[in-house]
């Protein structure tokens, strides 16, 4: 099948798509506790006659149509919403403390518009189709549940691996990666908890304070990137969470930090990770800390790179549907991802892709700088970013499977 009409074709699919857009937005669930989300992405899918198993890696959701002898092919979708509050001002936002802001949202409708465009026209390709909605992406834990859990093993390897993910594109619009970088970078969590000697505030020469070592510790590892990383190459040090004592007349006995290591390579994140180890243990030894620190690595994600030969057959499929001045480069990027596994080292291709989320408003009111992923302001104009999502996943979908 021609992948020209599919625009048209998505347009059919739109409603059902948007429904479950709508009601996965405005009812969040977080990495580890998507059950509802699930629920709800599973039951699509047996509506459209696909065979679903649940409960795949925690709350994953895998559906499979069998469509005779072929390639066999995984859409891949993410369940989980991050820990914030969002403020779009949407009537349909949430309002639970938890936040589609990264996109998974249209990810899982798009996933299953995609199915139903694949369902309808199942007389015109061959093979078989497994749609995943997996869980616990924000925490780049759920790819490597799924695989622990037999993803491959009860569904069988496939023959490419394909996904999209929300970016502040203008809606209708897809970008690329090129074979010279990855699409998303190599990425590390780090837990780390440094161990004071509690006490009363009134009374500090009796106590080690583990508050004071931590902000240290935040200082110090701004050097990492500034004076231990080449230029050229690409690394971020964050500390996304500090948490420390219950009172302000307690020194506490712990703070504990969470930091977020990215680079582009696993070279460059092997020496950023271990900077950040040298100095935590060091300016725990200079605080004269009771105790070494704990260093956790709580998860870790390789570089994700795109099969360079299906990317340019995808790529050419997208440029077919929508027009070359629409399907862009994609430079290399410090989010990061845990699709990047489901390659299985390189065994299984894996095709990604941005799909824009802009309204032409939007973008024109802002200039083009509209609110990023993980913003509490990130607003997908759902009209016109769904159904140019829905086509470009069946496009793909379609040029890997069978005729």
């Amino acid at each position: 099948m021609s992948p020209s009409p599919l625009l048209a074709l998505a347009g059919e699919v739109l409603r059902p798509a948007l429904t479950l857009y709508l009601d996965v937005h405005s009812a969040p669930e977080l990495s580890g506790a998507e059950e509802r989300t699930a629920g709800v992405f599973g039951d699509r899918l047996a509506a459209l006659g696909l065979e679903v198993a649940r409960g795949v890696g925690g709350h994953g959701v895998v559906g499979v149509l069998r469509n005779g002898p072929g390639p066999r092919v995984l859409l891949r979708a993410e369940l989980d919403a991050l820990p914030l509050e969002e403020r779009t001002g949407l009537p349909y936002a949430s309002g639970n403390g938890a936040a589609h802001a990264c996109g998974h949202d249209l990810h899982l409708a798009a996933a299953a518009g995609a199915a139903e465009l694949l369902v309808r026209t199942a007389p015109r390709w061959r093979g078989t189709l497994v749609v995943l909605g997996q869980p616990a992406e924000e925490t780049l834990t759920g790819a490597r549940a799924v695989l622990d859990d037999g993803l491959y093993e009860r569904f069988g390897v496939p023959d490419a691996v394909l996904a999209q993910h929300a970016a502040p594109l203008p809606a209708g619009m897809v970008a690329h990666g090129t074979p010279r970088a990855p699409v998303t970078a190599a990425s590390t969590a780090l837990e780390v908890v440094v161990h004071g000697r509690g006490g009363h505030a009134g009374t500090p020469q009796l106590t080690v304070d583990p508050v004071v070592t931590a902000a240290a510790i935040v200082l110090r590892l701004q050097s990492v990137v500034a004076r231990e990383t080449a230029p050229g190459e690409h690394v971020t040090v964050t500390v996304g969470t500090v948490r420390a004592g219950t009172a302000v007349n307690v020194v506490p006995d712990t703070a504990v930090l969470g930091i977020g290591v990215r680079a582009l390579t696993d070279a460059a994140l092997d020496r950023a990770v271990a900077a950040v180890e040298r100095i935590v243990r060091g300016e725990c030894a200079v605080s004269g800390c009771p105790r070494e620190p704990e260093v956790r690595v709580v998860s870790r994600a390789p570089a994700l790179w795109g099969d360079p030969a299906a990317t340019a057959a995808v790529r050419a499929a997208h440029t077919g549907l929508f027009g070359a001045e629409r399907v862009a480069d994609w430079p290399p990027s410090l989010a990061s991802e845990d699709c990047a596994l489901l390659g299985a080292g390189g065994a299984v291709p894996v095709v990604y892709w941005m799909t824009g989320v802009a309204g032409p408003r939007q973008w024109a009111a802002t200039g083009g700088r509209v609110p990023p992923n993980h913003s509490p302001a990130f607003a997908p104009d759902v009209r016109t970013a769904l159904s140019p999502a829905i086509a470009a996943l069946t496009a793909a979908a379609l040029d890997r499977l069978a005729a």
